[in-house]
């Protein structure tokens, strides 16, 4: 009787279960590329969590009318902060600037629904000398998949606007990069470009018996 039972009670489920809405898969549910009706501001880098190698290119004499850019790999590594309140990443290049790590620091503003990046390194800490507080953050949302995030920043003295923009995102890629502008946001100038992509996971090794 329990044997019956149990396969009336199996077959009731099925029947329910092929009634509902196939459960979203983890990429659809964390990719701001991809429709998802739970979508949320707070998740909008979800995709970027995990292991990355990072290809860039960058333009070290910014705003001079300069075309030799350099070079170099990288690697980064994305975590989530507790309830929501944002993520971070450590960026660590090879063969550029020995010693050198950088990190972004993004808050997400559920009122607003808009992100905070800030830039952090081991040279000067992202700290304002003058005032002893946070540079300013670029600030910025996801909108059809591509996020644009701005702010009034300092260039070797110039007053300049700085531009985050992240693109081309899928489960194991991503590209970002930076953009100045000296005229307020009428022209832009791209001086770093990073091509993630993600890192595969290595063969589990077990203990031995």
């Amino acid at each position: 009787m329990k044997t019956e039972a149990l396969a009336r009670t199996v077959a009731l489920s099925s029947l329910l279960l092929a009634g509902q809405p196939a459960i979203a898969s983890n990429a659809t549910a964390t990719n701001p590329t991809l429709p998802n009706a739970t979508y949320s501001g707070a998740r909008d880098f979800d995709f970027l969590m995990g292991h990355w190698h990072v290809d860039n290119r960058r333009l070290p004499k910014a705003l001079s009318g300069s075309d030799e850019w350099e070079t170099f790999a990288a690697t980064q590594h994305a975590q989530k902060l507790p309830a929501d309140i944002g993520n971070f990443d450590d960026f660590v290049p090879q063969g550029w600037r020995p010693g050198f790590v950088g990190m972004s620091l993004r808050v997400f503003n559920p009122t607003t629904g808009l992100w905070s990046i800030h830039w952090l390194n081991n040279r000067d800490g992202g700290i304002d000398a003058a005032t002893g507080a946070l540079t300013p953050p670029v600030v910025g949302k996801f909108q059809d998949g591509v996020g644009v995030f701005e702010a009034n920043d300092d260039y070797k003295g110039q007053a300049i606007r700085v531009r985050y923009t992240w693109s081309h995102i899928t489960a194991h890629s991503a590209r970002w990069e930076q953009a100045f502008s000296p005229d307020g946001g009428a022209t832009w100038e791209v001086n770093w470009v990073m091509q993630l992509t993600r890192k595969r996971a290595g063969p589990r090794i077990m203990p031995p018996l």
